[in-house]
């Protein structure tokens, strides 16, 4: 038999990827070669997380397509490890994808082939996708109990970038002496002279009653590089011209300017992708802790540039800003979904325009401080509106116009012409078919041969089976000449004409759609938007068509809401 062998190494950091595909690989073929088996294709994951879904690890999706093709040269899959490829419940979603298609699955844990009959074997499987759950939740128990410790007992600095203000410096070997052997050294913080009196200056500031945008302000006035153009080595993707309110934001709430060291103070979740399809798996979703679940040094770790008092006081005078005089809550934010929402570019700054209720209206705005206009020498003014619902019809209009009939067809004509010249250019490879009749000749020949030892007396048995494997050799390479050899066709004119008859109804279709829906259709048409506030026009394009379209003029798309 002819095997597929799949495997998986979770990190290049922790393991190294050749020795666990060797091992992995090893295993596999002790397993089958005892039958006669041999390995023809290889599939290996590095670096992906066992809990993510086959269908989202590049080399096992890649595997699962290749199941489904018919030109696929292997009969059955080997798994040197299965607790490394399945993970809760990933066995029950995936071996039946493999019995449709038959194709066995083999794992040593089961001896050979896993009966889709047996409940003994699923039961086998599912038990080695709980303890592989079990151990990644066992590994992150330890982690995270360890680096508690390690912040409450110790004071350890665990990694990452140092808060502006401080710097890092040697604080001896490592503890663990396998890292120490290979020179791993701990870290500590201490003040950098140049940042640690700005860090100072901003919470002196803020307590004494200045807002985080004039802090801000002021900083970029009196020529302070702000953190990212400070350190470029590690900001290389960030702005580095002004100071941002966001950055004064992110100074403030660190406790570790107090001289502690203090850990969890964000997790990361994982959250079902689609609550409706379990089998996505999950997406992980970065998110802040109550302070009340974070851990503290219970000894100074480094020095600290703000007393504890301070800070305490900034936390306040935070929390007090930040919420409504009133209620004593912060402002909720609307729960209307903004219909365009990441699709409106600001054509003066090229900013994305975000949305912002005024008067009982949907609008979408962009701000620009003084600062930012003049490092960038652009004419901005604070602050410009664009009214949603003074919009959405010309919107509507448009994509009906571009995306139905005689537009639509011809778009559809000249995409599909493209598809066809793309894959005629890929087509007739001259090697792969003359290879793949050899393989057919050859199989002839061999199943001739055989024939001939039938008829002299050889052994039915093997002699049948040697013919049935030279057979289902020869049907592959005859299936694959087939794909090859087939001249790409065109898309004829009477499917194009029923895609674009299919939307007709565009305009309706929108007009009656939950606005959830309508906002997601509106991204997956590819519509992107450009507001030029000086002859109000909003500028629209498809992405697909690239012809760009330009509205009659925007009603009220001036730079001030309207309350009427």
């Amino acid at each position: 038999m002819r095997f597929a062998f799949y495997g998986r190494v979770s990190t290049e950091d922790q393991q190294d990827p050749q020795a666990s595909k060797a091992w992995q690989l090893s295993r596999a073929r002790s397993l089958i070669e005892p039958s006669g088996g041999e390995v023809v294709a290889e599939f290996f994951d590095i670096g992906q997380s066992r809990s993510l879904p086959w269908k989202r690890r590049p080399e096992a999706l890649r595997l699962l397509d290749t199941i489904k093709s018919a030109g696929r040269d292997f009969d059955a899959v080997v798994i040197g490890e299965p607790q490394r490829a399945f993970y809760g419940s990933q066995f029950g979603m995936t071996f039946p994808v493999f019995v449709h298609y038959g194709v066995s699955m083999w794992v040593p844990e089961i001896g050979g082939a896993i009966d889709p009959g047996s409940d003994a074997h699923d039961l086998v499987m599912a038990l080695y996708g709980g303890m592989s759950k079990g151990e990644r939740n066992r590994i992150k128990v330890r982690v995270r109990s360890a680096m508690k410790a390690q912040t409450e007992l110790e004071g350890r600095y665990l990694g990452g970038r140092p808060p502006y203000g401080y710097r890092l410096a040697d604080a001896g070997p490592h503890p663990n002496p396998g890292k120490a052997a290979e020179g791993k050294r701990l870290h500590r913080l201490e003040p950098d002279p140049v940042t640690a009196p700005v860090a100072q200056r901003i919470f002196t500031e803020y307590v004494a009653g200045r807002g985080m945008t004039s802090i801000a302000r002021g900083l970029t006035q009196d020529g302070i590089a702000c953190p990212s153009a400070y350190d470029r080595a590690r900001n290389p993707h960030r702005h580095a011209q002004v100071w941002e309110t966001t950055a004064i934001r992110a100074i403030l709430l660190n406790p570790r300017y107090t001289g502690r060291q203090v850990w969890n103070r964000a997790r990361t979740d994982e959250v079902l992708i689609d609550v409706e399809d379990v089998a996505l798996g999950h997406e992980n979703r970065h998110r802040w802790n109550d302070p009340s679940q974070w851990a503290w040094s219970r000894i100074e770790a480094h020095e600290p540039l703000i007393s504890t008092d301070l800070y305490e006081r900034a936390q306040q005078t935070i929390k007090r800003r930040g919420t409504n005089s009133d209620t004593g809550r912060a402002p909720r934010h609307t729960g209307k979904p903004y219909l365009f929402r990441g699709l409106i570019t600001c054509g003066l700054c090229d900013r994305k325009m975000v949305g912002n209720p005024n008067h009982g209206r949907l609008y979408y705005r962009c701000t620009a401080s003084r600062d930012f206009v003049r490092q960038r020498q652009i004419s901005h003014p604070p602050a410009l509106y664009l009214r949603e619902d003074a919009i959405i019809r010309p919107v509507d209009e448009f994509l009906r116009d571009e995306l139905t009939g005689g537009s639509l067809t011809d778009n559809l004509r000249r995409v599909a012409e493209a598809q066809h010249r793309a894959a005629l250019a890929a087509y007739g490879d001259a090697g792969e078919i003359e290879k793949l009749r050899r393989t057919i000749t050859e199989a002839d020949r061999k199943i001739n041969g055989y024939r001939a030892t039938l008829d002299a007396g050889g052994d039915p048995a093997l002699i049948a089976g040697w013919i049935a494997e030279t057979t289902a050799i020869k049907r592959t390479a005859q299936a694959r000449l087939g794909l090859t050899e087939a001249p790409p066709q065109r898309m004829p004119t009477e499917q194009l004409d029923a895609i674009a008859e299919a939307f007709k109804d565009l305009l309706s279709l929108l007009r009656d759609a939950d606005p959830r829906d309508r906002a997601e259709l509106y991204s997956r048409l590819g519509l992107r938007m450009t507001y030029q506030p000086g002859p109000e026009t909003l500028m629209a394009e498809v992405a697909t068509p690239a012809d760009l379209r330009v509205f009659d003029m925007c009603p009220e798309g001036d730079l001030n809401p309207h309350a009427r």
